[in-house]
């Protein structure tokens, strides 16, 4: 009995290329060790999920439900736990992190810290097993700009009677560029009924370059919280120009604070600038 395992990975980060791992015998308790440790042409196509016999997979969670964000020299450790199941009880399991179009064009992939890349599972009961995995990534090391956005979890488990599941996709997450949003609110003090220049910034981090870039063409909020207020509200809705450059004018009236709001995108978390408080006079 063969298990598949044809998966793009590195050994505790993200790889830069499509990656391969070869088959492993599940008879012989196929592990981590097996896996390949160093980055492979793209040149393996993989079939669909294998399942034999009972085994599940279940409740996965990465990073706690949270996206992943990282700046620009960002040392990054999270989890990936699910539940394991068989009616043998889960002999091991492995979770392995991948990103491209789809499993046959994969351009980046990571294996847990773990010393053989397997999840750490701790039984439940005679039947079901809770495994974890941890990975480490760092920005400025293992990124590149065009690795942001939509991950996606490979996992694989194997009961003590040799049945196993194996599943290209159990879990979809977003690994992104941090995000910082800048505004400037003048002249302070302010006439009433004069005019507010509104200005700011969005950039976020680059892993290509190191440093942080303008976000441009992108929909942001300015908002307004009258001073005593407890929240604030959308005055209007402009887009970021070059090099993430925002500007636009009001109408003093009421002391408040400004900030702009940015939604983020796939790539990109939301984020809201600390306000610029102004005193109308």
């Amino acid at each position: 009995m063969r298990i598949r395992a044809s998966v793009a990975v590195v050994t505790g980060a993200l790889a830069l290329t499509a990656l391969a791992v070869p088959a492993a015998q599940a008879a012989e308790g196929p592990g981590a060790a097996s896996v390949a440790r160093s980055v492979v042409a793209d040149s393996v196509k993989t079939p669909t999920d294998e399942t034999h016999g009972d085994t599940a997979i279940s409740n996965v969670v990465v990073n706690g439900g949270k996206d992943v964000v990282l700046g620009t020299t960002t040392k990054k450790t999270f989890t990936v736990s699910f539940t394991a199941k068989d009616n043998s009880g889960i002999k091991w399991a492995q979770a392995i992190l991948w990103h491209g179009p789809d499993f046959e064009h994969l351009d980046g992939g990571a294996v847990a810290d773990s010393s053989d890349g397997r999840a750490a599972c701790t039984k439940v009961n005679a039947t079901t097993s809770t495994c974890k995995s941890t990975f480490t990534v760092k920005a400025d090391v293992d990124l590149i700009d065009s690795l942001a956005g939509g991950w996606k979890v490979w996992a694989i488990a194997q009961g003590t009677d040799g049945n196993y599941v194996q599943k290209d996709n159990v879990k979809g997450f977003r690994l992104q560029r941090l995000s910082k949003l800048t505004v400037n609110a003048s002249p302070e003090p302010v006439k009433k009924g004069k005019t507010i220049t509104v200005t700011g910034a969005l950039t976020r981090a680059s892993w290509n370059t190191g440093k942080y870039t303008g976000y441009v063409g992108q929909p942001v909020k300015l908002q307004f919280k009258k001073k005593g207020a407890s929240a604030y509200t959308t005055v209007k809705t402009i887009n970021t120009t070059t090099g993430g450059a925002l500007k636009t004018t009001v109408k003093a009236s009421v002391d408040g604070t400004y900030r702009y709001a940015f939604a983020g995108t796939t790539t990109t978390p939301a984020v809201n600038a600390t306000g610029d408080y102004v005193d109308v006079q």
